[in-house]
Parts: structure tokens; C-alpha cells; sequence
């Protein structure tokens, strides 16, 4: 069995998440959707609360694992007994941030290799950080978030 760990903040997951996710269960059998844990940044939404909203937008989804983890991403993957990392990009500048972190983290673990995969163009758009934004001034998501996700309320 394949396995791919998909990591992330994913505060929210988006569409773009998705279209990336959808597309890495065609490569693996099974994707880990890993949320990390980064003590640096305030979270918009709780563990809990992302957890929710990943397992409403995969619902019927086969082959999709929902977990957090805390660290390095490749600790995590030698943790699982993973291999493969995937890594979404929007852009030019999102793949060179990522190639970068797919070179630090094949110094730090040889065998892990990083799959990069360019979000389909008509969620190129989308961030989280635009999602959040849109959310504090009360704006509608309903274009960027995956169909069937309620979003909980924030206190503002």
C-alpha cells in the first residue's frame, strides 16, 4: 500500500487543499492529511475545529487519514513510515518556497521525497490567509471552500 503524508496548517482547508488532495489519491492509496502544530502562529480555528472542517470536505473520499502532528515534517513521515511528502503550489513563488523545504528536508532524511503539485488553475486563487480574511470582514467563502463545509463561527 502507498501512503503520502499531505502536511499543513490548514486554517481552513480550501478548495485548493482539496483539488491537491484529489489528485495525490490518483499517485497513493492512502494520504495522511497532516496538520501542524506551529507554536510561532496564532491559529484562526482549533485543532478540533480544522479537524471538522478537513473530514466535511473528505467526506466519501476513500484512502484519507486525518492527523496533527507536532515538529518536523519528516519526523512525522519517519514516524508513519512514509516516504513521500505532497506539497501544493499556486504560483512561481510557492514552488520556490517549496523546493527549498523539499532540499532541507531531504538533507535531514534521504529517503523522503517531496512531490510538488501545482493546484489546478481555477483555485490558483485561493489562500487560506485570503479565506481568513474574507471570514473576519464577514464575506461569503462559499467559492473557495470545498461544497458541504459549515465553517464555525469565530469569536470576533
Amino acid at each position: 500500500m502507498s501512503k503520502a503524508l499531505f502536511p499543513g496548517s490548514f486554517d481552513p482547508f480550501t478548495s485548493g487543499h482539496l483539488n491537491i488532495l484529489e489528485r495525490a489519491l490518483t499517485i497513493f492509496d492512502t494520504v495522511v492529511v497532516a496538520i501542524g502544530i506551529n507554536h510561532d502562529k496564532a491559529d484562526f480555528y482549533n485543532m478540533e475545529q480544522k479537524i471538522n472542517i478537513i473530514e466535511q470536505a473528505t467526506k466519501g473520499l476513500e484512502g484519507v487519514k486525518i492527523i496533527h502532528y507536532e515538529g518536523l515534517t519528516v519526523n512525522a513521515c519517519r514516524k508513519l513510515g512514509i516516504r513521500h511528502i505532497i506539497r501544493g503550489v499556486r504560483n512561481f513563488m510557492d514552488f520556490e518556497t517549496e523546493q527549498s523545504i523539499a532540499d532541507a528536508n531531504r538533507r535531514i532524511y534521504p529517503e523522503i521525497d517531496t512531490i510538488i503539485i501545482p493546484t489546478a488553475q481555477e483555485y490558483s486563487h485561493i489562500s487560506s490567509s485570503a479565506v481568513r480574511d474574507i471570514i473576519r470582514h464577514g464575506g461569503d467563502t462559499d467559492t473557495f471552500m470545498p461544497k458541504g463545509v459549515v465553517l464555525p463561527e469565530i469569536n470576533a
